[in-house]
């Protein structure tokens, strides 16, 4: 009877300590810095958003400048990978900053290169040092979190993405009047000052106390830290492949949504309106969903959330009313806001200590690789299918839920409230976190 009292008991203090601002309160130093530095690093973010029109001012073709930006979202899938080897091996804090300082000399750079492969060159190498923060940030948010607040704490760092990604290009468009140069010095002096947060803020790094591995065996398998160790988890492999699916039916509020809107003749500013609404709803309403779905267990969340999307889209193929695009938006919104903090939370939870930065940079690889093949999909489909192509990107969206089904496992609640006791493999012996400051890094 006291046992069931106190798991009751301690079941109410986690849910009491779970809210937005608790958590936030609660999370050290170091994890709001990493909030904060993705927001100031979001808010200038904005060669991608600007690259072609840069490109077109300075005299290269169309066709020159939609390479460019290829090679920018090719480098950024590799730079992705990059990173969660670099957060494994030398720490999130050594990982952000030489991604951070790396860029801000690369972006100037951009303004001096003298000929097209010498641009190319340097887009590329952007977009892959650029994305080694990614992995970084929420492997370190991962190992400072408890895991009963992981889910909030992501869905935090996803609002600092989307208040930047938001409101950058306005603040591009108001530089630009001014000068195409004060559009990189700026992103340029927002990457260093991430750089300088990381170097101030950020542990050196966060390691745990490791029992001795007990054999040869057990310490051959313990070494392993590599992408290849992590493709042996084949359950995590079809959960990528399910992240790879569902990115790619999401993104066609890209592609297919605009053909669908003009080929009927509405006014453009109806797909604008919708893609306002999903900015709108997702900033608006995700942290205060997640007060109620990081206490559901893994798998309801994240299928709930692979399952919308199929609804959501699948309602487009009804009559083309304008409430049938705002039904449909607002469901495939609220996939977005159920499941995107569960299903990013998801591989830091699941990870072996040793491969996290891996498990986190590979299911972000194959979120981004998604939105690369997505709009060649979308196209194709919409060419041969017309409006039929919502009903078979639904389809191709329920093979996403059935590979979630498959893959994605519940974990015990969180039962400690020290940083990131539970976090990694269910079971895990690991001891408590410390940082490197406590004791060196060998």
């Amino acid at each position: 009877m006291t046992a069931i009292s106190d798991e009751g008991a301690e079941n109410a203090r986690q849910e009491e300590d779970s809210g937005i601002w608790s958590t936030f309160r609660q999370a050290p130093t170091a994890a709001k810095a990493v909030l904060l530095g993705v927001f100031v690093n979001k808010l200038a973010a904005f060669i991608q958003i600007f690259l072609v029109l840069f490109l077109s001012q300075n005299g290269y073709t169309a066709g020159q400048a939609g390479l460019a930006l290829g090679v920018y979202g090719a480098g950024a899938v590799l730079g992705v990978l990059v990173g969660g080897t670099l957060a494994d091996r030398l720490g999130a804090r050594t990982a952000t900053v030489i991604s951070m300082a790396g860029s801000a000399f690369l972006i100037a750079a951009l303004l001096y290169v003298p000929n097209y492969p010498a641009m190319l060159a340097t887009v590329a190498a952007v977009s892959l040092v650029g994305q080694f923060y990614r992995p970084a940030s929420m492997t370190l948010l991962t190992e400072l979190t408890p895991q009963h607040q992981l889910v909030m704490i992501t869905a935090m760092y996803r609002l600092s993405l989307n208040l930047g990604t938001t409101v950058a290009p306005l603040l591009g468009g108001a530089l630009i009047a001014i000068s195409y140069s004060w559009l990189f010095w700026v992103e340029a002096a927002a990457a260093l000052a991430y750089a300088v947060i990381a170097v101030v803020a950020l542990p050196r790094r966060v390691v745990r106390d490791v029992p001795a591995a007990g054999g040869s065996a057990e310490r051959s398998v313990a070494d392993r830290i590599n992408y290849r160790a992590m493709l042996a988890d084949r359950r995590y492999v079809i959960f990528l492949a399910a992240m790879f699916i569902n990115g790619v039916v999401y993104c066609q509020y890209l592609v297919t949504l605009p053909l669908d809107v003009t080929s009927l003749g509405l006014d453009p500013w109806v797909f604008g309106a919708l893609v306002a609404t999903n900015g709108f709803l997702v900033i608006a309403l995700e942290l205060p969903a997640t007060k109620i779905t990081q206490r559901w267990p893994i798998r309801r969340a994240a299928l709930c959330g692979f399952g919308l999307v199929a609804v959501g889209y699948s309602i487009y193929a009804l009559p083309p009313l304008v409430a049938v695009f705002v039904a449909g938006t607002v469901i495939w919104t609220l996939a977005e806001i159920i499941g995107a903090p569960t299903l990013f939370a998801y591989p830091g939870l699941i990870a072996p200590e040793r491969l996290r930065g891996r498990y986190i940079a590979s299911m972000q690889a194959a979120f981004g690789l998604s939105y690369a093949v997505g709009p060649v999909v979308g196209a194709v489909l919409w060419a041969q299918l017309g409006r039929a192509a919502w009903l078979c990107l639904g389809a191709l969206q329920l093979v996403a839920v059935l590979l979630g089904l498959i893959s994605i496992r519940n974990l015990p609640g969180a039962t400690e409230s020290s940083a990131g006791q539970e976090t990694g493999n269910a079971g895990s012996d690991d001891g408590p976190l410390r940082t490197a400051e406590d004791e060196p890094v060998p």
